[in-house]
């Protein structure tokens, strides 16, 4: 009697999950093909623009993570890696919000080359900071490297030198990008709905 209870176990357990994974409907945006291509095409880019020098590349975590590993062993010029945690936090003073952005660990950037690198630029407050913050230590320069661009969501006009695609209105996951800690496996970029 036993083993005819553990088909149906299975087919219980297959059901449940088949309904987890349509609650959340993938679309593919950008193919794994188009991610490669458009990596490749800014890679090059970066090895034109910084032919001589040495790129000090900060990474954002978390989306950049997957994108930074990929372009980085794209790059032919010398590179220096570092991954700094925004840490935001909203508060009241005198019963004004305001909203505190610090990032940790501390990047010495004085006289270095530096590249931004972002997996998704949405409202541009946390790169824009990031940016002046940088900037006040004097580096030889600053560039900003975003995967993507969400052009409609752009609150502060902060600097894009480099960015592989742009889209609109869509949440997205997938290279790096994800929802609730899933998703950032996926080697294309798709809309969660």
């Amino acid at each position: 009697m036993k083993k005819p209870s553990k088909p149906a176990a299975r087919k219980s357990r297959a059901k449940s999950v088949s309904t987890t994974r349509s609650s959340n409907h993938l679309r593919s945006v950008f193919s794994t093909k188009q991610i490669q291509k458009r990596l490749g095409e800014l890679a090059r880019q970066l090895n034109r623009d910084y032919r001589g020098k040495t790129l000090h590349v900060v990474g954002v975590l978390e989306n950049s993570f997957v994108f930074m590993a990929d372009l980085i062993r794209a790059l032919k010029v010398p590179v220096y890696c570092y991954f700094v945690r925004a840490d935001i936090r909203d508060m009241s003073q005198g019963g004004v919000a305001t909203r505190e952005i610090t990032y940790t660990p501390r990047v010495e950037a004085a006289g270095k080359d530096l590249l931004l690198v972002e997996g998704i630029l949405q409202s541009g407050m946390t790169m824009d900071h990031l940016y002046r913050y940088l900037l006040g230590q004097n580096p030889a320069s600053v560039r900003t490297v975003s995967l993507v661009e969400k052009t409609d969501e752009r609150k502060v006009d902060v600097p894009t030198d480099y960015i592989g695609f742009r889209a609109t209105g869509k949440f997205l996951v997938g290279y790096g990008l994800g929802h609730q800690g899933r998703y950032k496996n996926l080697p294309y970029i798709a809309a969660l709905s």
